[in-house]
């Protein structure tokens, strides 16, 4: 019982330690090298199945009745699409002369607008859910903010970063083609279940941590990812350190300004409830979707802040989780 405990409150960074290590071995050995191209295919293949199994599992102890939009829901969308937009127009006012001579600050600005913007992590209502806050609440706001990135992102990044012949219906389509398979179908498959399978879905009830342990592999194969990504990227280290400095700052940001607007709704035990919530909802990001909104929209050497915010959004998840894991030792103990 004790080594269960001691190893959920230390999964995190253990898949963390896992993935990173795991590529570093495999790009230390030359004779790894030509199970490469089968490597990184797999990967792109059994990562989305992970997703879409955990989320299928998290939508299942879901009733459809659930979701709906709450206050704090609206705050938080302005943050995000309000701080997004205003960073895109301060650059598109600059203008792009000036992008030419000093290419290294727009990068680090559409590093901080692909922070910001990004949806929420699928894997969120997973540690929302441990840290005892709202999984229906953070679902609800996932499908929100998905909705407002999938609206604005094909409107201000035009005028930051123009590509030729990527107008707003080919845009907002490609983002929708991507957020409707791992966000939508878990959804529909898990009602359909619940509706058409009781018994079924009634058994799925009992494997309430499975979610947690199926994101753990999908946590290692990400950070697999970001290390590779980092390992290859052609950008010096100086420039390295500045987009990780903006994700870092953008990740602190987020998870205050979330706790403190879920602060301020709820009273006594709900109001723990909703600050952890909408800290989740704000902080904890789909970094996969801003990698790939990186290379496909803006400046491409912008995908690699995607996975240096995840590194950041998972450490501090992983320090939650190993205080939440303790205080509920603390309280069986008494």
């Amino acid at each position: 019982m004790v080594i269960m405990q001691k190893l959920r409150e230390w999964m995190l960074p253990l898949a963390m330690t896992l993935g990173a290590s795991l590529y570093l071995i495999y790009h230390s050995l030359p004779q790894l090298h030509a199970a490469g191209p089968f490597l990184e295919k797999s990967v792109g293949v059994l990562q989305p199945l992970l997703i879409f199994s955990m989320l299928f599992l998290t939508f299942c102890k879901i009733e459809p009745g659930e979701l709906r939009p709450h206050g704090w829901h609206w705050w938080l969308l302005l943050i995000q699409g309000g701080l997004f937009t205003a960073i895109g127009a301060a650059v598109a006012v600059a203008g792009r002369h000036v992008h030419a001579g000093h290419s290294e600050w727009l990068v680090l600005a559409e590093s901080a607008m692909l922070c910001l913007i990004c949806p929420t992590a699928t894997a969120a209502a997973v540690v929302t859910r441990k840290l005892g806050g709202d999984v229906a609440g953070i679902t609800s706001y996932t499908i929100l903010i998905n909705m407002l990135a999938s609206v604005l992102v094909p409107l201000v990044v035009p005028f930051v970063q123009p590509v030729e012949g990527l107008d707003f219906a080919v845009a907002f389509c490609m983002i929708v083609a991507r957020v409707f398979p791992l966000l939508i179908m878990p959804c529909l498959c898990a009602w359909l279940v619940r509706y058409l399978l009781p018994k079924v879905h009634s058994a799925l009830l009992g494997y309430s941590d499975l979610p947690f342990y199926i994101w753990a592999v999908s946590l290692t194969l990400a950070i697999a990812v970001t290390t590779k990504s980092i390992v290859h990227s052609k950008m010096g280290v100086p420039m390295l350190l500045l987009i990780a400095m903006v994700s870092l700052v953008c990740c602190v940001f987020q998870f205050a300004m979330g706790h403190f607007v879920g602060s301020r709704y709820g009273r006594h035990r709900g109001r723990h409830s909703r600050r952890i919530t909408a800290g989740q909802s704000l902080g904890q990001k789909n970094t996969v979707f801003a990698i790939w909104m990186g290379y496909t929209f803006m400046t491409p050497e912008t995908a690699i802040v995607g996975g240096m915010y995840s590194i950041w959004h998972n450490l501090y998840n992983s320090w939650q989780l190993a205080r939440a894991e303790k205080n509920h030792g603390a309280h069986e103990e008494e």
